[in-house]
């Protein structure tokens, strides 16, 4: 099936290689292995930034505990007499006093029963002392930046569905604002990806979906995004072997404004062939209470009504 002339490249290439993997991630990652870059294309703080916080603790850590270290080392390294009050019995005492020092130097905390003693000793630890106030002004930094900087965390239906839509049908996916904060001027874009062309000569072809409703005000529900399937649409006269066979993917984009953080806020989601329910459609996702409240299931956001029962033979 060739779906027309009317398709670009949004910036993912349109080259084709086999075995295809989905183009973006469930988490909004693209599906891209950078190659070809040094060391002084990367920039620690984007990284820190953008790390998970387990990977980002212990980087804060193990740095923390690999600068106390070398500074211990130093001071060691000057003999018994380089720190009053932190003389010991055995070298492994006074590698410990020497840590502890480097601690209270490193921090500015400065207890006092250990002190540096002698013009090395003394400037090392003035050293320290500035080292570690820069070192810690710049992991407050990065604490400020990771807490205040913008993000939104929508749910996404698990499954992308083919729904009954007036006398048709329609493709849809459900969305959710996961957090309490408020979002505002929602928009959603919609491509559908396929591979196409002769044996040989396949590329990635991208055609843009029609939306229904491409933006809505407010979300302080789920929205049910929706691509009427008429004579306009790529997908008219389609059926799941038909993507299948073109191993198509629809690549969602959602940006929306942060009341909270009076910012734009985005994110990126797909659904592959095979996420594809046909002839399924969803659940309310929210209800009313006594008291008169809209209550919201967020986990609900992919919830389906049960699939029909096969008719009895």
């Amino acid at each position: 099936m060739n779906m027309g002339d009317t398709a670009f490249d949004p910036g993912l290439t349109q080259q084709f290689g086999a075995p295809l993997r989905r183009i973006v991630e469930k988490d909004g990652r693209f599906n891209v292995v950078r190659r070809g870059t040094t060391w002084r294309d990367r920039h620690p703080y984007l990284h820190l930034i953008d790390a998970g916080w387990p990977e980002f603790l212990a980087i804060l850590f193990f740095s923390y505990l690999a600068a106390n270290t070398l500074f211990a080392l130093a001071y060691f390294s000057l003999g018994p007499g380089a720190l009053a009050g932190g003389e010991a019995p055995g070298a492994w005492t006074r590698f410990l006093n020497c840590f502890f020092f480097s601690a209270h130097t490193l921090s500015t905390v400065g207890y006092g029963n250990i002190a540096p003693k002698g013009t090395t000793a003394i400037f090392l630890a003035a050293f320290e002392a500035m080292l570690g106030l820069m070192g810690f002004a710049v992991a407050t930094s990065l604490l400020y930046g990771r807490f205040s900087r913008p993000s939104v965390r929508l749910g996404f239906s698990e499954n992308i569905v083919v729904a009954p839509y007036g006398d048709r049908t329609s493709l849809q996916f459900r969305i959710v604002n996961r957090r309490a904060n408020t979002l505002m001027e929602v928009e959603a874009k919609v491509l559908l990806m396929t591979v196409e062309g002769a044996p040989g000569e396949l590329k990635r072809s991208y055609h843009p979906l029609p939306l229904e409703r491409p933006s809505v005000y407010f979300l302080p529900l789920t929205w049910t995004i929706v691509h009427p399937i008429d004579e306009r649409s790529p997908l008219w006269g389609m059926t799941a072997a038909d993507l299948t066979r073109l191993q198509a993917e629809f690549l969602i984009l959602i940006k929306a404004y942060d009341d909270t953080f009076s910012q734009t806020v985005h994110s990126r989601r797909s659904y592959r062939y095979e996420e594809v329910l046909w002839g399924r459609r969803f659940a309310p996702a929210f209800q009313v209470d006594p008291d008169g409240d809209l209550v919201l299931e967020a986990d609900m956001v992919g919830a389906l009504f049960p699939e029909p029962a096969a008719p009895e033979a």
